[in-house]
């Protein structure tokens, strides 16, 4: 039994688009090729949107899956697989659209509330599919209707609440739902109209005044707000002007409010009447007629020097009879200068401030506006001075000045000049700062400020004002005369300069070994100064340099010279004096110790001819006078010897003995006092 599949495919009756409540009818059809005629049991299996809603086994190659009522809820892709013993076929997916939706059921728990009071509603698409949406409407008599969404996710329902609200009387409930297709969008019909009637807690309150027109300043002017309410309790009225509460009653039918009428009290009034979350409200325009106008002071000055005369003339325009009253205001409270409609004074600094009036008819009192009124001392003559108190100033560094009056009615206007070119104009009390950020080296002055207010004495010039400008130290360099080296017990003469600088210049020398030893300072009106050194010793050789700086505060310091301190030619001659006299006394020694051996070699013929002549000699030698002949004696000999070398040694004198020498140790052999 051979067999294959050629295909398997899908069908729709009536086609893929239904109304919502039709038959429809889905058909799957497997084409199949046999090699001979035999029979074949197919496993239909129908899909929707993946997942299985039929199945059956069947000898033909098709198999229906019908659907009695096509509702919304079977849209949808369908698909359809057929297997034959281990073979299996899939049909292309077919999408099918059953339009429209059913009616929804809309009901609501009341059919009659009083206002204030909630109704709920509960809207239905019955046999729908969520997600869904819904939609809620509300329309009063006579009004367009207002509409609430909801999005239900899970259910096929969706409930709402709703406030009954001032002024609904009979109001009228429907709703409609919507679903997502592929094409958009799709609404079902409008579901059954639902009426709810509401009744009233209380009629909308009147509101009426006593009297009701024509009403001046001046009069007696009663409001009246009454109602009618089906329970007393919890009612509350109210009665307020724009947004201030005049009155209020509790538990009561009706309110009174009277008031003397002024122009002011013109303006909308409302009564409004509460009772737990109903509220209704009455307004009422009154218009007020003006009496008289409002008064206005006049001044005769508003900006004043201080002593001089003011006049303030209080007026209504067609009005001369009035009680008038001229007043200063203040924090504390107006106070009241005089009961006069003119006041003439002569005014002082303190007298500065704002004046109004106050005129009064029929018990109606009106008030002016303000006048201000400015009296002005002159400025003190101002002084110019620098604010780090120094008036000196390093180049190339911001220099801050600040102007001030002592004396003087703000605000001051303060100006600034450097030479005859304006600066900074600056608007203050008393005092202000002007920072000149372009200091060259020749700006050594010319620094002044004006102040001036609204006196009429004008502009007060301070004095000039004369500014160091400090240039800094640069370029320390050090030398030396003799440079490199110098011989002990000499005087040295230490040069240190620098390129620039302003005078006085502290200049420091040191001496750099281990460490720093500051050897010398100096203050000096110049780039440069001299130190002299006398007497340079051994201990004097080392590294050098100096220091220089000035009131721009920056040390400068100077390259390091060596200076390394030898012995003089005097002293390298008598230690040359003294090695040449050493080695001549050994010489000696060598010579006399050779002719010593010598004669030792010829020692024994002299013997023999010594012991024959030995008494003669001795006799000679007793009876010879000391006058004959040459006398020598070698203690004396030794004598001559020490006195010279005591002679030598005295003869070196002072200036060696103190002179610094190298010694070096030499060691000096014992001489034989036999030999």
């Amino acid at each position: 039994q051979v067999f294959t599949f050629n295909g398997v495919e899908i069908r729709v009756q009536p086609s893929v688009k239904v109304k919502n409540g039709a038959p429809m009818s889905i058909i799957c059809h497997a084409d199949i090729s046999k090699e001979t005629d035999f029979q074949l049991k197919h496993n239909f299996t129908f899909f929707k949107d993946g997942k299985l809603v039929f199945m059956t086994i069947s000898d033909k190659e098709d198999a229906r899956y019908e659907i009695p009522v096509a509702k919304s809820s079977d849209t949808g892709d369908y698909e359809c697989k057929v297997k034959v013993d281990e073979k299996m076929g899939f049909s292309n997916t077919t999408y099918i659209w059953v339009t429209g939706m059913t009616k929804p059921i809309l009901a609501a728990d009341k059919k009659e509330v009083v206002e204030g009071e909630m109704v709920k509603l509960r809207c239905e698409l019955p046999e729908e599919v969520p997600p869904l949406e819904f939609f809620f409407r509300k329309t009063k008599t006579n009004s367009a209707p207002k509409e609430k969404r909801v999005l239900e996710k899970t259910q096929n329902f969706s409930e709402m609440e709703y406030y009954v609200e001032e002024g609904d009387n009979i109001l009228q409930f429907d709703c409609f739902g919507k679903r997502q297709v592929r094409s958009g969008w799709e609404s079902s019909q409008h579901s059954n109209k639902t009426l709810v009637t509401v009744k009233e807690r209380f009629i909308k309150p009147i509101l009426i005044t006593r009297p009701s027109n024509n009403i001046t300043e001046g009069d007696q002017i009663e409001f009246e707000c009454s109602t009618v309410v089906a329970q007393m309790r919890g009612v509350e009225i109210i009665f307020q002007k724009n947004r201030t509460i005049l009155n209020s009653v509790r538990d009561r039918k009706f309110l009174k409010y009277s008031t003397i009428a002024t122009q002011e009290d013109s303006g909308e009034y409302l009564c409004k009447v509460e009772q737990g979350a109903v509220s209704k409200t009455t307004k009422l325009n009154v218009f007020v007629s003006e009496l008289f106008p409002r008064p206005t002071l006049y001044a005769s000055m508003t900006k004043l020097d201080e002593s001089k005369d003011l006049i303030l003339n209080c007026s209504i325009n067609g009005v001369r009879r009035a009680n008038f009253s001229i007043l200063r205001k203040s924090s504390s409270g107006d106070i009241l200068l005089k009961k006069s409609r003119i006041l003439a004074i002569k005014v002082n600094v303190n007298d500065t401030g704002s004046y109004t009036c106050k005129a009064e008819v029929k018990g109606i009192v009106k008030e002016s506006k303000p006048v201000r009124i400015s009296v002005y001392a002159p400025v003190s003559k101002p002084t110019l001075s620098v604010v780090s108190g120094s008036p000196e100033v390093v180049l190339g560094k911001p220099l801050q000045l600040i102007c001030h009056s002592v004396m003087g009615t703000p605000p001051i206007t303060f100006t600034f000049y450097k030479g005859d070119e304006i600066k900074k104009n600056v608007t203050n009390d008393t005092y202000a700062t002007f920072l000149d950020e372009d200091i060259g080296l020749n700006d050594n002055g010319g620094y002044k400020c004006d102040a001036r207010n609204n006196h009429s004495s004008g502009v007060k010039t301070s004095n000039i004002l004369n500014v160091t400008v400090i240039v800094p130290v640069r370029g320390a360099s050090l030398g030396s005369v003799p440079y490199g080296e110098v011989e002990v017990g000499s005087d040295t003469a230490f040069l240190c300069s620098v390129k620039e600088g302003s005078w006085p210049i502290v200049f420091k020398f040191f001496k750099k070994n281990d460490h720093e030893v500051l050897l010398h300072e100096a203050k000096e009106y110049s780039d440069r100064t001299i130190w002299h050194k006398k007497t340079m010793k051994r201990r004097d050789t080392g590294t050098y340099y100096c220091m220089a700086s000035n009131r721009a505060s920056a040390d400068v310091r100077s390259h390091p010279i060596t200076i390394s301190v030898i012995l003089a030619a005097w002293q390298k001659g008598i230690i040359a004096v003294f090695v040449l006299t050493a080695m001549a006394g050994a010489g000696a020694v060598a010579l006399w110790c050779f002719l010593r051996k010598k004669k030792k070699a010829k020692g024994p013929s002299m013997e023999m001819s010594g012991s024959a002549l030995a008494p003669n000699l001795t006799s000679e030698k007793l009876t010879r006078p000391p006058s004959d002949g040459n006398y020598y004696s070698g203690s004396g000999y030794i004598e001559d010897n020490e006195n010279h070398m005591k002679s030598a040694d005295e003869s070196k004198g002072p200036d060696l003995e103190s002179a610094e020498v190298d010694y070096t140790e030499v060691e000096v052999s014992t001489l034989d006092p036999h030999r």
